[in-house]
């Protein structure tokens, strides 16, 4: 679905200015208006490739997963910009307005609008039935999803499900609502959306598979488990576990050219756009196809850095060896850091030259995340990567599946369900190396499954989060969390722009 991100984003509105002087309230005859514009299928289809667009805002495309792995233990900001990295990996943040913070709240909500577009005015189109609930289901799946996100991020927002004006002043909803929500939007998608797309032309659209595995996401940071359970069992045994599987290769999840593999259950696209000539931060017309993800996650002197690994689990990768008496394979595919070549700095490459070439006996203590970086087919960074971010794998999916069976007792079963993820990379089976564990001892297992299979992808946060695993206590593996109050930084504060605007609205406890 590459091609998703070549339409221009359509962003009605239906809201007249406020005005005392009634000869300035004339509406724009340019401008398009729902009365022309939502008549028919086209029209339908290109309303919610706007809300995939919403992907390629800034937002998304450079910020929000850089806040959910570096406010994680697992990485930090050395940026320059000390706002920056204080806001990515100190818990300070004295500037409720600072713009990239800001930015995710913002896009999040420029996407809910969108949907709400799509799901207000396309029930009345007069179109295929089925092709309408798929493209409703789409709408409610991302709806969910950007709800989702702010759930995780502020907790406590405004829930708007309807087309909105300026003029609108939404109350503060309970996280509680909040994740009813977003329930409600999911089940919708999961009833509208095909298991698969029979086009070529839309990879990369939502999916029932995508839908189901959202929403147990959504159950589980309730721990509702038992809810969760079934979607997941759709998944892995029932009619998605012939849609999904693991690839043989574990870097395969992360290479421009195996995009949309068998593994994949929902993921961002991105693309190059042909017109372009320039890779810079300039904004021109259709600038946003690609991220800028990597230009601020590379190594120095390729990107700019602003976000980097801890070193702490490079422990954890090296725990174990496979059963071939090897290292285990992702931790070269998940960092770059002096020993990515197990032979040394010698060996190890950074875009294109060994890293004791780039640089000599400095940064031997620092890594950088490796997933969403672009050195396996250039060697250079810039703004506009068209490398797709990958949102939910089903390795992810499999662990999601064994946490949910040892919640709820089924500890027995939950082990195969790992020992698939484990055998891909050619660890040993965990039910032959710790067999037996009790519900508690399996979870801690799980908490470094999970952490050595999805390093550096965005799931780290709310894993601590449902774990009740953030505190202070992080502090011995991540200094960052020297800042961590329980009871205020599990949520960011609202943007103080929207609390001036909007007396309705409540800022987070603690802000």
């Amino acid at each position: 679905m590459k091609n998703i991100t070549k339409y221009i984003a359509i962003s009605l509105t239906t809201a007249c200015v406020l005005s005392c002087n009634p000869d300035l309230d004339r509406p724009n005859p340019n401008q398009p208006t729902v009365e022309v514009f939502w008549n028919n299928a086209t029209d339908a289809e290109q309303g919610v490739n706007s809300i995939y667009s919403t992907f390629a805002r800034g937002g998304f495309s450079r910020w929000m997963p850089m806040m959910f792995v570096l406010r994680s233990d697992e990485g930090y900001s050395g940026s320059p910009w000390s706002d920056l990295a204080n806001a990515m990996g100190e818990f300070i943040q004295p500037d409720y307005n600072f713009e990239p913070v800001v930015d995710v709240w913002r896009d999040n909500y420029i996407g809910i609008f969108r949907a709400n577009q799509v799901l207000d005015n396309v029930p009345e189109i007069d179109m295929d039935e089925e092709l309408k609930a798929r493209l409703l289901g789409e709408a409610q799946f991302l709806r969910g999803y950007f709800y989702y996100n702010l759930a995780l991020l502020w907790g406590n927002v405004p829930l708007m499900l309807e087309t909105s004006s300026p003029t609108d002043l939404p109350p503060t909803s309970q996280l509680p609502q909040v994740w009813e929500q977003i329930e409600t939007d999911l089940l919708a998608a999961v009833a509208g959306l095909p298991v698969q797309h029979a086009s070529s032309d839309d990879l990369g659209r939502a999916t029932q598979g995508a839908a189901r595995a959202l929403l147990a996401k959504a159950y589980m940071q309730q721990r509702k488990y038992d809810q969760a359970e079934p979607h997941l069992q759709w998944l892995v045994n029932g009619e998605g576990a012939g849609v999904y599987d693991l690839t043989p290769g574990y870097r395969d999840n992360f290479l421009i050219h195996t995009e949309n593999n068998i593994e994949s259950v929902f993921e961002w696209q991105f693309a190059v756009n042909p017109t372009e000539v320039t890779d810079n931060d300039v904004d021109t017309p259709n600038h946003n196809y690609g991220t800028s993800i990597s230009q601020f996650l590379a190594p120095p002197g390729i990107g700019w850095a602003d976000g980097e690994s801890r070193t702490w689990h490079i422990d954890e990768f090296l725990s174990e060896q496979t059963e071939d008496g090897e290292r285990d394979p992702r931790l070269a595919v998940s960092l770059l850091y002096p020993f990515t070549d197990e032979r040394g700095p010698d060996f190890t490459m950074i875009y294109g030259q060994t890293f004791t070439q780039r640089y000599g006996n400095s940064n031997q203590n620092r890594a950088w995340f490796r997933k969403f970086l672009n050195d396996h087919w250039k060697d250079e960074e810039g703004y506009r990567s068209p490398n797709n971010y990958r949102f939910i794998r089903y390795a992810d999916v499999l662990l999601m599946y064994a946490e949910t069976l040892n919640e709820l007792g089924r500890t027995a079963e939950a082990y195969a369900h790992v020992d698939r993820v484990r055998q891909r990379v050619g660890l040993a089976p965990l039910s032959d190396v710790r067999p037996g564990l009790g519900q508690p001892q399996f979870l801690e297992q799980l908490k470094h499954e999970r952490l050595v299979e999805l390093l550096g992808e965005g799931h780290r946060w709310a894993d601590l989060l449902r774990w009740g695993d953030l505190n202070d206590q992080l502090e011995s593996r991540d200094p960052g969390f020297r800042n961590f109050e329980v009871g205020r930084h599990e949520l960011l504060p609202i943007p103080q722009r929207d609390l001036d605007i909007n007396p309705n609205l409540q800022q987070n406890p603690r802000w």
